[in-house]
């Protein structure tokens, strides 16, 4: 892309040292001062801990062409300088790959949780009805449901990244896209210039505070999704979450919203729920009309998940009973309620909010069997909200016939002091087992349980490292349950 016909497309305050290059192309764009390759575009994006401006000279040097500021600089190099660096970049790479999501049926699903089950059992939807559909979440990205995830760092990536996936995803000709988009990433532009058809709302509840600071402020962000669909968008909204009507009030009428839940009137409801050691059972009414349905998957949760997939596929226009079909013969997602071992259950989950660990005790509840005890493993990331944690010690308290406090990611915060926050919300830890390191915490388990019991080993999921103060290691909870449950590995 010609210099000449960026600046031609954005506002910018001025430019500086730009005479000379203005009819050279560059050929790339990065706001890592590290990856950069010659000729590219280096953006100075103010985070939350770094500010991209430091590091504009080394950019320079490792071959950027020019840089984005939001500020001049005084160093001596071409530098284009706007309001936002966020935004600039999410237009530029927008620009850049040919405005992909132009060309595309993007859907995009928010939430506190279940993003990531909701957006691969619509992919799986999209691929019943013979048509291609890529996926971007948590656990990567990848163009159809049977290939391996290609990793990425973030839940939705930074816009670069972004819009190189959708650029790919035009040139192996798939027409659809169902990509999580966190409230980050809505805060911070990243999702700007991506062309949304649709958008679906799973729940809000705490998470992120570290960084949003107010639920309102997390609301706001999640709403923009929401704010910016246009005349032939559809949303698809949880009317059971307490924030449901004022994303609602967000949403333009020339936009179409359908609605499903369990306690309040929707276009598409459960009702005759029931849960064993195989799935959830339940009658679905979709506009009226009911359908038996048998899941493989398991908790209250599932069913809000599938609820949310299939007042999707309603606004796609798909077939119904197909869809509820397709969806009976889904086993789940990868470290979300996933049953690792059997006598004792062993569940590995995802669950790292006050929200989602409730719901989640409360589904292993259901399955435990008379006789038996629920045994939970869980504790909180360092560098993160810390009012959660001792709210989710009372979470665990309440649900939960024996609790075990652990580490999670700790990151650079002394895990004591993580296990001290938790313990603030039990009313009496006599009962409760401190064990910072997680090996040894999941081997605690394995020695208390008996096979009637249900062990839940909640926070992590899918994620196969922890993050430690110096270092990331590999640890994988399912691994470790594997390991000792099954090969008795003390």
């Amino acid at each position: 892309m010609r210099f000449e016909n960026l600046v031609n497309e954005i506002d910018y305050i001025e430019l500086v040292n730009f005479d000379e290059i203005m009819c050279e192309e560059f050929d790339g764009i990065t706001s890592n001062s590290k990856k950069v390759d010659s000729k590219d575009l280096f953006f100075c994006l103010t985070g939350e801990q770094v500010d991209g401006h430091e590091y504009a000279s080394e950019a320079i040097m490792n071959g950027a062409r020019a840089c984005v500021v939001e500020r001049r600089l005084a160093e001596d190099f071409p530098q284009i300088v706007v309001e936002s660096t966020a935004t600039a970049i999410a237009k530029i790479s927008s620009l850049f790959y040919s405005e992909p999501s132009s060309k595309l049926n993007v859907i995009g699903v928010t939430g506190t949780n279940g993003k990531t089950t909701v957006t691969h059992l619509i992919q799986h939807l999209y691929e019943a009805f013979d048509q291609k559909c890529a996926l971007i979440g948590t656990l990567g990205n990848k163009f159809k449901s049977s290939d391996s995830y290609h990793d990425v760092k973030h839940t939705t990536p930074q816009a670069p990244e972004l819009q190189k996936v959708l650029y790919h995803v035009n040139e192996n000709f798939i027409d659809n896209v169902v990509m999580e988009v966190s409230s980050h990433a809505l805060e911070q532009q990243r999702v700007a210039y991506v062309d949304f058809n649709g958008a679906v709302l799973t729940n809000l509840t705490q998470d992120h505070l570290d960084f949003h600071i107010t639920m309102e402020n997390y609301f706001r962000a999640k709403a923009r999704l929401f704010a910016d669909l246009v005349t032939g968008d559809f949303a698809v909204i949880n009317v059971d979450d307490e924030y449901a009507p004022r994303f609602i009030k967000a949403i333009s009428e020339t936009v179409s919203v359908y609605k499903y839940g369990i306690k309040n009137q929707a276009d598409v409801m459960a009702k005759n729920i029931s849960f064993d050691e195989n799935g959830a059972k339940f009658t679905c009414v979709v506009q009226g009309k009911e359908y038996d349905v048998k899941l493989m998957m398991n908790g209250m949760f599932s069913i809000y998940n599938v609820l949310a997939a299939l007042t999707t596929a309603l606004a796609l226009k798909f077939d119904v009973e197909k869809s509820i079909r397709v969806l009976e013969k889904i086993p789940g997602v990868a470290g979300r309620f996933e049953v690792v071992v059997n006598k004792p259950t062993v569940i590995v989950d995802y669950a790292h909010t006050p929200d989602g660990l409730e719901n989640v005790l409360k589904s292993a509840k259901e399955i435990t069997p008379k006789g038996g005890k629920l045994i939970c493993i869980f504790g909180c990331g360092g560098d993160r909200d810390a009012t959660k944690r001792p709210k989710m010690g009372a979470i665990a308290e309440k649900y939960a016939d024996k609790v075990i406090v652990t580490s999670d990611n700790p990151r650079s915060e002394n895990p004591q002091q993580i296990i001290t926050d938790i313990l603030a919300g039990f009313k009496s830890v006599n009962e409760v087992v401190v064990e910072p390191d997680r090996e040894l915490a999941i081997k605690e388990a394995y020695k208390i349980a008996t096979p009637l019991d249900v062990v839940l080993v909640a926070g992590k999921g899918h994620e196969d490292y922890q993050i430690l103060a110096d270092e990331t290691i590999h640890f994988d909870d399912r691994e470790k349950v594997r390991e000792i449950f099954i090969g008795n590995n003390l």
